[in-house]
């Protein structure tokens, strides 16, 4: 059993809204998903999974300027913000300190509405608290 998870952080790494998927699904499936839970911000920093020409324009048409290298595969290089790009390490070390807690570096649960639940919870015991 695999899964995904998919955050939006703010500007300090702490999480805002989770979503969880299948390990094998794209990435695009989380984008869809936690488009709508976005905040008014001037830029979204993403990795190169959530490059998509259909996500860009969500984000575009929300006025938010899209921080993403471009899939290795693309024809035309795309261009983004390098040292932008750089504090991208914010939400790696959040994934990090989330995995912390046993039981979400190890999936306890297998029901995937439980281990959102524990996620949650981590989260909020971490970054909140």
């Amino acid at each position: 059993m695999n899964t995904k998870l998919h955050a939006v952080c703010d500007s300090l790494g702490r999480p805002i809204s989770f979503f969880v998927t299948a390990g094998q699904v794209s990435d695009y499936i989380g984008a869809r998903a936690l488009l709508s839970s976005l905040p008014k911000v001037d830029w979204l920093l993403g990795d190169r999974g959530y490059d998509a020409d259909w996500f860009r324009e969500a984000l575009q048409d929300r006025g938010i300027r899209p921080c993403i290298p471009g899939r290795k595969p693309r024809s035309k290089a795309l261009r983004y913000d390098k040292r932008r790009y750089k504090r991208r390490n914010r939400i790696e070390i959040k994934f990090g300190r989330l995995k912390d807690w046993r039981r979400v570096a190890t999936r306890y649960d297998r029901c995937p509405k439980v281990f959102l639940s524990a996620i949650a919870l981590a989260a909020t015991v971490i970054y909140w608290l």
